[in-house]
């Protein structure tokens, strides 16, 4: 469960430290496309305007300063009102061709005005389908070749044309290069937000299965709960059976006897009277007994092995019959309802070896194995064979079927390995339901 614990939160924190990365990049990204074609506008303007005198006429001069409040006008439309559209539609790609168009002018009135048009290589995957997202870099592509062949754009001389074209035919190479990898990236993105909605929902998933188990849990335990009230009247009628209704007849024989040799033979009536006093003080005994298991008090002060070890050195000294109490594995703390399950068990064990076994010698194991407990009740007595038992409920039969039952309302088991003349094992298996939970 640990382990499991454990490996959610770390698949959490990997999704969450995804997420947030995918969150910050694209709020990046957003102030970029928000702010920087300002600043490559601002840019571009203001090296164009210190190089106007030496670069540019008077025509190009005022082209340009049509042309720069008009790409300044677009942008701020755009700010305003295109970053809210939706995309793919058919206003972000008039954006980008009237951008585009505009860059264009202004390159062909001063080189310089490339940097305003290198936002074609950013945005282009943003603003066109993909059909056009590859014409769309050739154009950025064509504007900067021409911006850098040396006599602007149009070329004028021979070798500003071979220079043009050999330009031409790096940028469009490098844009086809920066457009697969862009597809890459994209396709990289796409599976890595695809990765981490599985996780979440994986871990959703999980969750509502953890929450149902704790829910399954809960309501097992309700159930325990309150078979144990059931189980403890099967108990109680075995214990009246198999003790005081057994003392009652053998005290109410003793007075018939006494009854009817009163008169003519006092010593033995009074014989007779002492064994029905004997009888009724060892029925008084066990009926304060079943009264005081009622409720396993020994799990008040004690935790589960201490408890078990006071219920075996109790029973040693009530009965004469030497036992031992082991521990093995690593104690931890035990639900209740766990505890007091192995302790009505353990308890049930050594009265049955205490009333049928015969035995000389016990012993009593409690091992903590992980996700599981197991206890181990043995005896060195007669044993029996396990197929002569009769039904539970019948004569002597409540008590294997009583701590079976227990067992199973917490989802555990009991096994019994016995034979005539060979002793007896009681071992219960329960689940290790720690402390709490």
């Amino acid at each position: 469960m640990k382990a499991w614990d454990t490996a959610t939160a770390h698949r959490n924190d990997t999704a969450t430290a995804h997420r947030n990365d995918t969150v910050n990049a694209e709020h990046g990204w957003e102030r970029f496309f928000r702010y920087g074609p300002y600043g490559f506008l601002g840019l571009s303007t203001f090296v164009s305007a210190v190089s106007a005198p030496i670069i540019m006429d008077r025509a190009d001069v005022y082209a340009a300063a049509v042309l720069v409040p008009v790409a300044l006008a677009l942008q701020l439309w755009w700010g305003r009102f295109g970053l809210a559209v939706v995309p793919r539609s058919r206003t972000p790609q008039c954006y980008y061709v009237a951008r585009t168009l505009i860059a264009f002018a202004l390159t062909w009135c001063n080189p310089f005005f490339s940097v305003y048009a290198i936002l074609g290589y950013f945005d282009t995957g943003r603003l066109l389908p993909a059909r056009a997202v590859r014409p769309g870099l050739l154009a950025t592509a064509v504007i900067m070749a021409g911006a850098q062949c040396g006599s602007g754009l149009p070329p004028v001389s021979a070798m500003d044309w071979v220079a043009f074209v050999a330009l031409l035919g790096l940028h469009g190479t490098l844009t086809m290069v920066f457009a697969r990898i862009g597809d890459r990236e994209a396709h990289h993105a796409r599976t890595q937000v695809d990765t981490i909605a599985e996780l979440e929902s994986a871990n959703a998933r999980l969750e509502q299965a953890l929450a149902e188990n704790a829910g399954l849990h809960a309501q097992l335990l309700v159930q325990a709960r309150e078979a144990g009230v059931a189980d403890e009247r099967r108990r109680l009628a075995a214990e009246i059976h198999d003790t005081l209704a057994q003392g009652l007849t053998g005290i109410i024989a003793q007075l018939q006897v006494v009854t009817s040799i009163g008169e003519s033979d006092p010593a033995l009536a009074r014989t007779h009277l002492d064994r029905a006093a004997a009888l009724a003080r060892h029925s008084l005994g066990e009926a304060r007994r079943s009264v005081h298991d009622l409720v396993p008090s020994a799990l008040e002060h004690d935790d589960l092995p201490g408890a078990l070890k006071r219920t075996v050195t109790d029973w040693t000294e009530r009965l004469g019959v030497r036992a031992e109490f082991t521990v093995t594995g690593t104690v931890e703390p035990v639900h209740d309802e766990i505890a007091a399950t192995l302790l009505r068990i353990a308890q049930e064990a050594l009265a049955n070896v205490g009333r049928h076994a015969g035995a000389a010698r016990a012993g009593v194991t409690l091992s903590f194995m992980g996700d599981e407990l197991t206890l181990d009740v043995r005896d060195d007595g007669c044993g029996f064979d396990p197929s002569a038992l009769p039904p539970a409920g019948g004569a002597g039969g409540f008590g294997l079927g009583g701590m079976r039952a227990r067992a199973e309302r917490v989802a555990g088991t009991v096994e019994v390995e016995t034979e005539p003349g060979r002793g007896t094992a009681v071992s219960a298996r329960v689940p290790l339901v720690p402390y709490g939970r």
